[in-house]
């Protein structure tokens, strides 16, 4: 059998000769957004701010390793790893002490010793597509502003632009702490904050390993072991009775999606961020504080069973009364388009509540998803958006409905929406799609619009690198195409694969070989609009980008 080691490994002996750390090519790039990295700085500063000494742990690593040979291939922890020394390198190049700037650069990169036979390098080394940029722009001291300012066309992968967009938003909010605050963090990452590293000589132990860690090829899940205390709390028949109602549920959810429905009833119940895994804390805060012991059976009836009911509405829109049934499905499609499944707790309770009253549903759910919205618009992280509708939840619970001051965009949220929308949206890939489907149904005049072709893409009228001699150029100076091309006012929505020659086409020929389909009919009101317009300059653009921007703000009362 192969050696097996796993320790509690703190930061500063994670970062030090004893590991060599390597990203085998094999391994995806690196892939964390913002989002999570603003969300680790986040987790972290709130271990910092709690009272205590208490060890912080960030999880754990999967290392293909000799005992007693610094090298390592990481399986699993690539993306923490990689998000840990932009974090120290930001830090790094804030530091104003140079001892304090010394000691960080050399938990990134191993200075050399000679007369331990060290040789100067970098202390994690990523896929060799990556590892000359990660070196020379985030392992490098002072090569973070560097980083900063370097334009799109020198980033030549996605890894690459990942690296840049997290050391931007880690270097935002950092550079806005004191030097003092700074230090304790950073005394914070070396002494208190720890990391299991598992480790093992062989490929395929440690593959295993992590599919193990993963829970993946375990028969029980957090839901089976709920299923043991709530049947065993009850009487033989009851127990039957109640075990039949809960396997009904869970086949008719499926198992991926019914394990989901108790991360929501944890919300629903807890009403604030979950900070341990669901096995620990659904037991604590929602069945022993609530149905066990003596009230077991309530939880099958009145909670499992009619919960599990509407999150298979949510999910398949299927929501079904005499009248009013359409509008609330079609709320459904929207908020399903959204990045994050972080509004459904809110969604389960008022389906819940009110799944009679279809008039309530399609008032509340058109509230929702302006919150929604306007956060997904606005790329607002896992945390504060978590809070947002924890808070409204207890609003809810206490009586509040339309009314909960959580569902109420302040006037700076407003106009930040407002800002991104009139902005260069086609760039935030993630959102692009769904505001222009929004903004379509809305020209449309359609409240229940079903969007249900096989590919939709999102195209430009002014085309993004404009052929030389086109009539573009005439119409548009360079200025004016940086301006236009990616905004609002110049793209439409298509339903048929990009024609890389076609989007050159000048604007007459565009409007009646690529926006129009053989039998000349166009599917979206956004593009039946432009077919109109016999000119395509920067006047029309500007009256089209006030028309639709503000078509969008009224839909969604900014």
């Amino acid at each position: 059998m192969k050696q097996l080691e796993a320790h509690e490994v703190p930061l500063h002996k994670v970062f030090c000769s004893d590991y060599d750390f390597r990203i085998p090519n094999y391994q995806r790039p690196y892939a964390w957004q913002p989002e999570q990295a603003e969300q680790l700085l986040s987790d972290l500063a709130e271990a910092l701010d709690s009272s205590g000494d208490e060890p912080y742990f960030l999880g754990s690593i999967v290392l293909v390793k000799e005992p007693r040979d610094a090298a390592a291939d990481v399986i699993d922890g690539q993306q923490r790893l990689t998000t840990l020394t932009i974090l120290l390198a930001v830090l790094r190049d804030l530091a104003e002490d140079p001892g304090l700037q010394a000691e960080l650069d050399a938990q990134i990169a191993e200075p050399g010793k000679m007369t331990l036979g060290l040789t100067a390098k970098p202390r994690l080394t990523l896929r060799s597509k990556d590892a000359g940029f990660f070196r020379t722009y985030v392992q490098t001291k002072g090569s973070i502003a560097t980083l900063l300012e370097l334009k799109t066309d020198k980033l030549k992968t996605d890894a690459q632009q990942a690296l840049q967009a997290n050391a931007r938003a880690l270097h935002l909010q950092l550079s806005t702490w004191s030097p003092e605050r700074q230090l304790k963090l950073v005394q914070l990452l070396a002494a208190r904050t720890f990391l299991v590293v598992v480790s093992t000589p062989d490929l395929e132990s440690a593959h295993r390993i992590f599919s193990v860690m993963n829970a993946r090829g375990l028969d029980l899940s957090p839901a089976d072991i709920f299923k043991s205390l709530i049947i065993g709390d009850l009487d033989l028949a009851t127990g039957d009775d109640c075990a039949a109602k809960w396997e009904d549920a869970e086949e008719s959810l499926g198992r991926d999606d019914f394990a989901d429905l108790f991360l929501h009833l944890r919300m629903i119940f807890a009403k604030e961020r979950a900070r341990r895994e669901l096995l620990k804390e659904f037991p604590e805060q929602v069945l022993n504080r609530y149905f066990l012991p003596g009230k077991a059976q309530d939880f099958v009836n009145d909670v499992l069973v009619p919960y599990a009911n509407a999150y298979e509405q949510i999910r398949d829109h299927s929501y079904s009364t005499p009248t009013g049934a359409e509008q609330v499905n079609a709320w459904f499609r929207r908020l399903a388009q959204i990045d994050n499944n972080d509004w459904r707790p809110s969604a389960l309770w008022a389906l819940r509540n009110h799944g009679q009253d279809a008039g309530w549903l399609d008032r509340f759910f058109r509230t929702l998803e302006r919150l929604a919205a306007s956060m997904f618009i606005r790329r607002i992280y896992t945390t504060p958006r978590v809070l947002r509708y924890a808070e409204l939840l207890k609003e809810l619970d206490g009586g509040y409905e339309l009314d909960a001051p959580s569902f109420t965009l302040t006037g700076d949220e407003r106009a930040a929406t407002r800002e991104r929308l009139a902005g260069p949206i086609y760039l935030d890939t993630r959102t692009r799609k769904y505001v222009l489907l929004r903004l379509d149904e809305v020209l449309a005049n359609s409240s229940g619009a079903v969007y249900a072709y096989p590919l939709i893409t999102v195209e430009h009228v002014l085309p993004q690198k404009p052929k030389t001699g086109s009539r573009w150029l005439d119409d548009f100076g360079e200025d004016e195409r940086e301006r236009w091309t990616h905004r609002l006012g110049n793209l439409v929505l298509l339903n048929r694969a990009k024609n890389s020659e076609a989007q050159n086409y000048d604007f007459a020929t565009k409007k009646a070989k690529y926006f129009t389909s053989k039998l000349g009919t166009v599917n979206f009101a956004l593009t039946a609009q432009v077919l109109n317009y016999e000119t395509w300059t920067p006047e029309v653009l500007a009256k089209r980008q006030d028309y639709l921007l503000t078509a969008l703000s009224t839909e969604w009362d900014l």
